[in-house]
């Protein structure tokens, strides 16, 4: 016989809400605090990746995840789009993630959510080929991952992608 819950109350659902956020994070592996706040934001920067030119971060640190703003082609030296085309540029993208990514202290294997925005849908076997070999090498889970046909890039570019990793 199934007996019903009994209604254990809001302060005992707090509690017990609780309880569950520091099991996760002790499971984690991820040093925590009572005072950590999930809605804490950490503006994470790199050298070896394009600059943000305008009002945003490269990526935000929020709790265990990492929100990274879309990255172009951009050669983070010369501050200018790649030659050559899809494959090249989708290259240099992961490249630059690559970078904001290691500098949040995780890889491109932390990655769960990816964004993808081709300027031309006919490119996109060609990014998958390069794409494939970055985040989703044989043997590991590939990130979950949308992608959609925009009308215009920043710069002309032919991709940029924006990623969610876990920290």
């Amino acid at each position: 016989m199934v007996r019903p819950r009994p209604c254990l109350g809001r302060p005992f659902e707090n509690i017990l809400q609780k309880h569950l956020k520091y099991e996760r994070l002790f499971a984690s592996g991820q040093p925590f605090s009572d005072n950590q706040s999930m809605s804490t934001k950490t503006a994470i920067a790199t050298t070896k990746a394009p600059a943000a030119i305008g009002p945003y971060t490269q990526a935000v640190r929020v709790g265990n995840f990492l929100y990274t703003s879309g990255q172009i082609p951009l050669d983070p030296a010369s501050g200018q789009i790649v030659s050559g085309g899809i494959a090249e540029q989708t290259t240099q993208v992961l490249e630059n993630l690559k970078a904001v990514l290691e500098s949040a202290g995780t890889s491109l294997a932390g990655v769960i959510k990816t964004t993808v925005f081709l300027k031309d849908m006919n490119d996109f076997a060609a990014m998958n080929a390069i794409y494939g070999k970055y985040l989703a090498p044989e043997g590991t889970v590939a990130p979950a991952r949308s992608t959609v046909e925009v009308a215009r890039l920043p710069k002309d570019s032919l991709v940029e992608i924006e990623v969610i990793a876990a920290l």
